[in-house]
């Protein structure tokens, strides 16, 4: 039988043909899948995805800013089209030096980008925080649906009272093994519940869900014990180019408070966005409104020629957030 493939394939989740794919080498020789998108000499965007997720994770995005911004997605070692590293070769070390890769061989040599992090992959940019490369190359980052630190004491996928047992319960959802198996109603409902809000649609909920079950068991796992012990306030806090931080609401495997908590550790912050009702998945849920932050980031901070068609780019007003009176602003760019 003919195995599905791992993203939809119509639609506006289905993953859109890049314009060129690279292999690209990491510091331990791990091979780094990766994809251009977009004009090759517009303002650059580089989004990295997030556990068990792949680049096609972020289709609705990249057709959303591909035909003003040049955008390179990867696939996280082990996920999508990037082979699995052996044991030792899953750490946030390695997760940077995946980035650095990225950066450094799909930029050109004068090249600055806006670089978005989803969950996972916003732990990347954290890990990357002291890297030089990352400083010379990021004019300045989105983290959506992330988190620094305590993972398993603060995940709602279990919304057990003790803290101890809720701590213990997220450990194992995030280290286990156990094959999700074939996409299903089942199956389905289990994703939305744990990952997503309660107004995501059933097309967005097939499209996370091939996204989630095509990642292999025992990369899920791996990963699942770097997340667990995860703690990177200190990249946070050496995050020093302009940032933005988005959240859903409704997320439980990050919820707001790892937003806000980020929110008081970073050096530049420009602006916390909670979107009122959704999940974790939010370049899925509403793919708009992290184009229109990375989009803004872009304008206001990169600096380029040609961004949507309007010359180099100034200082832009900033976008009002999703809802009124959910969307919270802590900090305004008067850049």
């Amino acid at each position: 039988m003919r195995r599905r493939p791992g993203h939809v394939t119509t639609g506006p989740y289905a993953p859109p043909v890049p314009r060129e794919s690279v292999t690209l080498t990491s510091a331990d020789g791990a091979r780094i899948h990766a994809e251009i998108h977009g004009p090759e000499h517009a303002p650059a965007v580089v989004l990295a995805h997030g556990w068990t997720c792949s680049t096609a994770f972020w289709a609705p995005v990249v057709r959303d800013l591909s035909a003003h911004h040049k955008v390179v997605v990867y696939d996280q070692r082990g996920h999508g089209r990037s082979p699995a590293a052996v044991p030792a070769g899953h750490s946030t070390e390695a997760l940077a030096d995946d980035l650095v890769a990225v950066l450094e061989g799909t930029l050109a040599a004068d090249e600055r980008a806006v670089v978005g992090g989803h969950s996972m992959g916003g732990m990347t940019i954290m890990a990357a925080a002291g890297r030089p490369q990352l400083r010379a190359r990021a004019a300045a980052v989105l983290l959506c649906s992330t988190g620094s630190a305590e993972l398993p004491a603060e995940s709602r996928v279990f919304p057990l009272r003790s803290p101890a047992g809720r701590r213990r319960a997220h450990r194992l959802l995030l280290g286990s093994r156990a094959p999700l198996g074939p996409v299903s109603p089942l199956t389905r409902s289990a994703l939305k519940y744990a990952t997503m809000g309660p107004g995501s649609t059933a097309e967005q909920v097939e499209a996370c869900a091939r996204i989630v079950h095509a990642c292999p068991a025992g990369v899920r796992a791996r990963w699942g014990h770097v997340l667990a012990g995860l703690e990177l306030t200190g990249g946070l806090g050496a995050l020093e180019m302009p940032a933005e931080v988005i959240v859903g609401t409704a997320d439980r495997l990050t919820p707001p408070v790892h937003a806000r908590r980020m929110a008081s550790v970073l050096a530049d912050l420009r602006r916390l966005t909670e979107l009122p009702g959704l999940g974790h998945m939010t370049p899925i849920e509403d793919p708009g409104a992290v184009a229109g932050r990375l989009r803004v980031l872009v304008r206001n901070h990169l600096r380029a020629a040609g961004a949507d068609g309007e010359g180099p780019a100034a200082a832009a007003p900033d976008l009002p957030d999703r809802a009124s009176g959910a969307g919270r602003q802590t900090k305004e760019s008067t850049a």
